[in-house]
C-alpha cells in the first residue's frame, strides 16, 4: 500500500463509537465549546485553544495539512465534538508521523475516546499510510498522557531536553515514545481487546 496525498490528507476515520473528522474553519465554535469543558486552556502541561488562540490553532493545522505534514481532525462522539487531534511531522519518505496535539474534553477523559481515537489513527498511519514508526511526545510533567501512551503499547524511548518553549514561557522537558511496525499487529490486537471491553 503506497501513500496518496490527494485521498489520503483529508480522511475521515469511523469506530464504533467515534468518528474523526478532518478539522475545518467551520468547527471553530464547537473546539471552543469542547475545550471550555474543563477550561482546558488553563493547563500547563498542553497547548489547548482559547478564544484568543482558536484561528491560529485552525489556520496552522489547515496550512500543514496543505503542505503535505499534518493531518488534523476533530474527535466526535456521537454528535458532539469533545476534542482534537493530528497526525503531524508526516515523513512520507522515512514513512514516520506522530500522533499528538490531543485533547479531550473533561466530561469525556478517561472513557473511550482515546483509546478508540488512537486505534483508528495507528491503524490509518500502519495500514494506509504504510508507515514504519508513529511516535508520541509528550510533556515531561504530564503523568497522566504519559501513562495512556503506555497504555496504548508504546515504547518508552527517552527525554528531549528543551524541546519547546510552553506559552507560560517554560522550556518544557518532552518524554518520546513510539510503536513501529512490527510492533503493530499485537498492539493492534491488545486495543481491540481493550474496546471489546469498554
Amino acid at each position: 500500500m503506497t501513500f496518496d496525498p490527494r485521498s489520503a490528507m483529508k480522511p475521515t476515520l469511523r469506530g464504533e463509537r467515534l468518528t474523526l473528522v478532518p478539522l475545518e474553519k467551520q468547527h471553530r465554535a464547537v473546539l471552543l465549546a469542547a475545550a471550555a469543558d474543563g477550561n482546558l486552556w488553563d493547563l500547563k502541561v498542553t497547548a489547548v485553544p482559547s478564544a484568543e488562540t482558536i484561528d491560529t490553532y485552525i489556520d496552522t493545522a489547515i496550512a500543514g495539512r496543505e503542505a503535505g505534514t499534518i493531518i488534523p481532525f476533530v474527535t466526535v462522539a456521537g454528535d458532539q465534538v469533545v476534542g482534537s487531534t493530528r497526525f503531524w511531522k508526516l515523513d512520507r519518505v522515512n514513512r514516520n508521523v506522530e500522533i499528538g496535539h490531543t485533547w479531550i474534553g473533561a466530561s469525556w477523559q478517561r472513557s473511550f475516546v482515546n483509546t478508540e481515537a488512537k486505534f483508528l489513527m495507528l491503524e490509518y498511519a500502519f495500514e494506509v499510510l504504510d508507515c514504519i514508526r508513529v511516535q508520541f511526545t509528550t510533556d515531561e510533567l504530564n503523568e497522566r498522557s504519559r501513562r495512556a501512551i503506555v497504555r496504548l503499547g508504546a515504547v518508552e524511548e527517552g527525554i528531549i531536553r528543551n524541546e519547546r518553549i510552553m506559552p507560560d514561557g517554560r522550556k518544557r522537558n518532552s518524554v518520546r515514545f513510539s510503536i513501529i511496525d512490527t510492533e503493530w499487529p499485537q498492539v493492534k490486537d491488545q486495543l481491540k481487546a481493550r474496546l471489546a471491553s469498554a
